[in-house]
């Protein structure tokens, strides 16, 4: 079993070449290596069959805020992951060693909330079993040896790749595969927002565990709408640029857009915009200016303004329509910036986003740009013709650091067991 994750049969077996085609935007060789490497440390401390998992992360095309207040999202699985080899266990105890971090150690009989635990590793592990067994689903131990190189900070949902790599190990080892994938994505965001202590949408988790593109709807949260839908144009390429900023103490900035907005929507005696007509809201604009601020009206404006962009770019995605989907991800990007407001914190002076907007806009080649995930810190999402790609890379790389521009590829797979 060992022999077949050496890098060598790796690299000349024609299923791993496929999957790394089909899930990766890297070489075989450096594939190889890679799980090769992660298969020789697992193998180092423990005993019995390894298999491979991978979870990937993930970018949010359009639909920017908009889930946690039931709105509707395109996001897209992409090509960097937490990759995971693992090995069953026959005691009540999940072990995660992820390179470089502290072991993660937790006892699945013990399924209560930790207030120690809030903000760690182990919260998510004992979130998702807890919300398993709530659902009548099975669990079991197992130990886990991970690397990721999903970017933390980079707005391509980390601690949400982890969550969903769990839940996919109890699906495999514990419940024959057969949990679908908003299940999964509704436990990880439960563990998330009630074990690890921080308030998110659902977005994250379905992109995540759907794999490729997909359309969601969270008009009914409990039962999300998914539809996937593929990415046509393959003469444009997806790049990320990591242009920085101070991420500490954000959690305020993050908050304020859903408090605001559902400022907004307690003006109607309701909880979520998503309840109330936009043609209500507009009607009664006059009246919600005299209860609450006009920034909490401008993120409303921009929450059902991106709704309609993001039906109108679906749409335009299963015709193949490149111009409708790019200027459709542009009016995102500027309802973001001059609505949503987003792109800065209050008093902030740096301004890497505006300035990487700025930056990019310069650049030939570019058909899309927006500020992408949370905002405030972190990085910008473009789409940029394949023959441009290497000058853009250059241009924003001179300026943020070679080592902050991640290009990457949309997979079809979500979080998924490994089968070579």
């Amino acid at each position: 079993m060992a022999n077949q994750y050496e890098k060598k049969s790796l690299s000349n077996n024609p299923k791993f070449i496929e999957i790394v085609s089909s899930i990766y935007n890297t070489s075989v060789e450096i594939a190889a290596e890679r799980v090769s490497s992660l298969v020789k440390e697992h193998n180092n401390s423990v005993n019995g069959q390894t298999f491979l998992f991978s979870s990937p992360g993930r970018i949010e095309v359009i639909g920017n805020h908009t889930d946690h207040n039931f709105g509707e999202v395109l996001a897209a699985s992409v090509s960097v992951d937490l990759l995971a080899a693992v090995t069953p266990l026959p005691i009540p105890k999940v072990i995660v060693r992820s390179i470089g971090y502290p072991v993660v150690e937790v006892n699945i009989e013990d399924l209560g909330i930790k207030k120690e635990e809030i903000g760690d590793s182990a919260a998510l592990v004992r979130g998702v079993a807890n919300g398993f067994v709530e659902r009548g689903l099975l669990i079991g131990g197992f130990v886990a040896t991970t690397t990721s190189d999903v970017f933390k900070g980079a707005g391509m949902s980390s601690s949400a790749a982890f969550e969903l790599l769990v839940s996919e190990i109890f699906n495999v080892f514990y419940n024959e595969g057969k949990i679908d994938p908003i299940t999964k994505a509704i436990v990880s965001q439960y563990a998330e927002n009630v074990y690890f202590g921080k308030p998110s949408g659902l977005m994250d988790q379905s992109a995540i565990s759907f794999g490729g593109i997909s359309h969601m709807d969270f008009r009914d949260p409990s039962s999300p709408q998914v539809e996937k839908v593929n990415w046509p144009f393959s003469d444009v390429s997806v790049v990320v640029v990591n242009c920085g900023g101070d991420h500490t103490n954000l959690t305020p900035n993050y908050a304020s857009i859903r408090a605001e907005m559902e400022e907004v929507a307690g003006f109607f005696g309701k909880e979520k915009l998503r309840e109330i007509e936009k043609r209500d809201f507009y009607d009664s604009i006059q009246d919600i200016s005299k209860k609450t601020s006009g920034r909490a009206i401008l993120r409303a404006i921009h929450f059902y303004e991106e709704n309609s962009r993001v039906e109108k770019v679906y749409q335009a995605l299963k015709n193949a329509d490149e111009e409708e989907v790019f200027a459709g991800i542009n009016q995102s990007g500027d309802s973001s910036y001059r609505l949503l407001q987003n792109c800065y914190p209050e008093g902030d002076k740096m301004q890497p986003i505006p300035l990487a907007l700025a930056l990019a806009q310069r650049i030939e080649g570019l058909r899309a740009v927006r500020v992408h995930g949370g905002g405030f810190a972190g990085t910008i999402l473009a789409f940029v013709d394949n023959e441009k790609v290497e000058t853009f890379k250059k241009y924003m790389g001179d300026i943020f650091g070679q080592g902050n521009i991640y290009l990457l590829k949309i997979r079809n797979s979500g979080a998924t067991k490994i089968d070579i």
